[in-house]
């Protein structure tokens, strides 16, 4: 299959002309040009089920390189989102967490998917987020080849790029197909990896409270 080159955190695209006022959306997209060719995708992928050995010549087989290709399109592809923040009137200065926001992604090493969850937190600033862009953020950084390890540090470090807040913390707890299903076969083992920044990695009542309400213990 034809490598995609992946968007970075400076290629995503920010409307700046847009006025922060209450319901202000700036909007969120991946790279225009992705490099996606499903028809080289779905040849190549044929190509490697024969080198393999597998047949493609029957009637439930002569269809999966398509199915192929056309998978692996959508979980390299991100969805354009608008990033909606609002002031923060109120003065709101406690955590703003989303627990379990579920994440599916590939391991770069293997094209094998991973799968788990992610508990996203901010201490706000000057303004807040609409809660479902948590999620958002996370599925964004995710649909391409990527390793936990990235994947976490690049959803805590757009964050707080963006929306500026006093601190984040993101913990993503995942299972990897490539350590589960092939090598040394370890069934039921969770990888965990955490980044904090500002507040919560600075104060430790802070970072306390972040790990605490996440379920992990890293305190």
């Amino acid at each position: 299959m034809p490598t995609t080159k992946p968007p970075t955190p400076a290629a995503l695209s920010m409307d700046e002309d847009l006025p922060m006022t209450p319901g202000a959306a700036l909007r969120v997209v991946h790279e225009p040009d992705t490099g996606i060719d499903l028809e080289a995708a779905e040849r190549a992928a044929g190509e490697l089920l024969r080198a393999l050995g597998i047949s493609t010549d029957s009637e439930s087989l002569s269809g999966t390189p398509g199915r192929m290709a056309r998978a692996y399109a959508e979980l390299f592809t991100p969805r354009p989102f608008d990033l909606t923040t609002f002031p923060n009137e109120e003065g709101y200065d406690e955590l703003v967490l989303a627990r379990a926001i579920p994440v599916r992604s590939v391991c770069e090493h293997h094209l094998l998917p991973f799968t788990g969850v992610a508990h996203v937190g901010y201490l706000p600033g000057q303004r807040i987020l609409g809660l479902s862009k948590l999620a958002r953020i996370v599925e964004h950084f995710a649909c391409r080849p990527q390793v936990q390890e990235r994947l976490t540090k690049q959803v805590a470090d757009w964050l707080g790029e963006h929306l500026q807040p006093k601190g984040v913390g993101v913990v993503i707890e995942a299972e990897h197909t490539c350590m589960t299903l092939r090598g040394v076969q370890a069934t039921g083992a969770h990888t965990v990896t955490s980044t904090l920044l500002g507040t919560l990695r600075a104060d430790a009542r802070a970072r306390h409270e972040f790990f605490a309400l996440t379920g992990v213990n890293g305190a």
